[in-house]
């Protein structure tokens, strides 16, 4: 897995950038959770959905936000995060101009940066959403939300209560011509520990695959 260091709005930004050999190959990148809580690229969620999307022909950017690990910067209560994903995507583009399409996979607090990312750059075709904190922070800037993804969250979840996730989900499902996919894994806490990482990442596979053999948004 290669190593890359790009810019970000303040500085440095480490990454790991999987390629792929067809230069047509669709593009994703994945968000790390809260960087004050020990979030970084590593994190086993966000680890196992860079591969969940490489192992289906994608390329794939995964970095830590400012300030962490070899990031330049420090925390920013997500405004400066969402500069930095909005960076990787920059990025990530620069690279992959044949890109037919361009997904967007957050998990937690990478989730709520991911959906903002969504609001701000119209080529982002889908996204996965996994575990979204709706009770710990505001997501009425969905409105309207520009594509159709999943939401995917565990029902055993203590830090991002399941009922939380419903009525975001709720809400998104009013509107026209997109179509949000709502999925909760049985037992699951936030952090899907064994032995339910694997069926969340089926779900994200099988969701993905699907949306590529259709074409509408």
């Amino acid at each position: 897995m290669p190593e890359v260091i790009f810019p970000g709005p303040e500085g440095r930004l480490e990454g790991r950038y999987h390629p792929q050999k067809d230069r047509d190959a669709p593009i994703a990148i994945v968000l790390h959770p809260h960087p004050q809580f020990g979030g970084t690229m590593n994190n086993k969620v966000v680890y196992n959905l860079h591969y969940a999307f490489y192992n289906m022909g994608f390329t794939v950017l995964r970095f830590n936000f400012r300030g962490v690990g070899r990031s330049q910067g420090e925390y920013d209560q997500g405004i400066g995060e969402l500069s930095d994903a909005a960076s990787a995507l920059d990025y990530l583009q620069s690279m992959n101009n044949n890109a037919k399409h361009c997904w967007v996979a957050g998990f937690s607090f990478g989730a709520w940066i991911g959906m903002q990312l969504l609001m701000r750059r119209p080529e982002i075709t889908g996204f996965i959403s996994v575990s979204p904190p709706a009770n710990m922070y505001d997501f009425s800037f969905l409105a309207p939300c520009p594509a159709s993804g999943l939401i995917i969250n565990g029902a055993a979840d203590r830090v991002a209560p399941p009922a939380d996730t419903v009525s975001l989900v709720n809400k998104l499902h009013d509107q026209k011509g997109i179509t949000i996919t709502h999925e909760e894994v049985p037992g699951a806490g936030h952090f899907f520990e064994d032995p339910h990482m694997d069926p969340m990442i089926g779900s994200v596979k099988s969701y993905v695959r699907r949306r590529l053999t259709e074409s509408t948004r």
